[in-house]
């Protein structure tokens, strides 16, 4: 896709602060630090549109960012940052669960997991619950480039088999190289363009 135009608009914290128009949405989920922000810069081709960080939990509003003035990419708050307070983290699964359940725009969800490592517990938890509720997803394996080919695939295979994913429902990426970005990009404008999965 061409990349016309993408600013961020506004960060909400609850239902009524989100966009009122602006057409289909596309979310990032993740465990703080997993890549989201790079993601995103990534794929739009910005160095600093959505802002990275070296400290897990520094999101912490729902950001969304309005692309082609056609549809929106939707930045979650990271989960299971353990230094964060337990009411901040109730806080934030509230406002997360709040907008998966109820946003009719949203389209697609890219979950997004660490290549390196198994997924998390709470990993595990988000992918039964996008399956329960019925949200389209996709998981977007990130920071693809610390690894050799041959250990990308062992541990994929290993994060699908413990989010009991498809072979085509797994994209490995790298934000430093742009490996897997085309493939990330096609499921988007799948989703946002011609209106399928």
């Amino acid at each position: 896709m061409i990349i016309k135009s993408a600013e961020f608009v506004l960060s909400a914290v609850r239902q009524n602060q989100y966009p009122t128009e602006g057409g289909r949405e596309v979310a990032f989920v993740g465990r703080s630090n997993v890549g989201k922000s790079s993601l995103i810069n990534k794929l739009l081709n910005r160095r600093r549109l959505a802002h990275t960080s070296s400290q897990p939990g520094k999101t912490q509003t729902i950001n969304f960012y309005h692309i082609n003035q056609a549809f929106y990419f939707v930045d979650l708050p990271g989960y299971g940052y353990a230094k964060v307070a337990k009411e901040q983290k109730s806080t934030w699964g509230a406002m997360i669960e709040e907008y998966l359940l109820k946003r009719p725009q949203l389209v697609l969800v890219l979950m997004l997991v660490d290549l390196r490592h198994p997924p998390t517990k709470l990993d595990v938890a988000t992918a039964e619950w996008l399956l329960h509720i019925g949200r389209p997803f996709v998981v977007v394996a990130t920071k693809a480039d610390k690894l050799s080919r041959a250990v990308q695939a062992k541990n994929a295979s290993v994060i699908r088999k413990e989010l009991g994913l498809s072979v085509d429902s797994l994209i490995a990426t790298s934000a430093e190289t742009g490996y897997g970005i085309e493939a990330v990009w096609e499921r988007i404008e799948q989703a946002v363009v011609e209106g399928v999965f």
